[in-house]
């Protein structure tokens, strides 16, 4: 007998992609996060093409990623997507020292960070469908 399948977390016309231990600090990645969050897809990619922060290369790659899931696993309509969802999680810390005069030494942190982009379909509201 085999394990039952999960069910699916996310509606069936929403997509993720989760991208994890990323160099870089949760804060830093969330302001990026923040720029693209309930945009279309179009915008969304443009913004982080054009910023000039360095986890937006990573946060590009995450959501073509999470386009991609869309489009190919889900069956959505690529022109209708959206950013639903983009947060990030805290992970490890790599803790270093640095030495320091009179045989002291000083603490260096690396944080490293998860990051997750849920891209959904906008549907048409009906009242619109209805007129046209």
């Amino acid at each position: 007998m085999s394990k039952q399948s999960t069910p699916r977390r996310l509606a069936d016309t929403e997509a993720r992609a989760v991208l994890r231990g990323i160099k870089g600090s949760q804060q830093k990645a969330g302001l990026v996060l923040a720029m693209i969050r309930n945009k279309p897809v179009e915008q969304a990619l443009a913004d982080l093409q054009f910023s000039r922060k360095g986890l937006a290369v990573d946060a590009q790659k995450l959501l073509q990623s999470a386009i991609a899931n869309a489009e190919n696993n889900h069956d959505l309509n690529v022109d209708k997507l959206f950013v639903k969802e983009a947060y990030a999680d805290k992970s490890m810390v790599l803790k270093r020292f640095r030495a320091r005069a009179r045989g002291r030494a000083a603490k260096i942190l690396k944080p490293r960070c998860h990051m997750t982009i849920v891209v959904a379909e906008k549907n048409e509201p009906k009242a619109e469908a209805a007129k046209a």
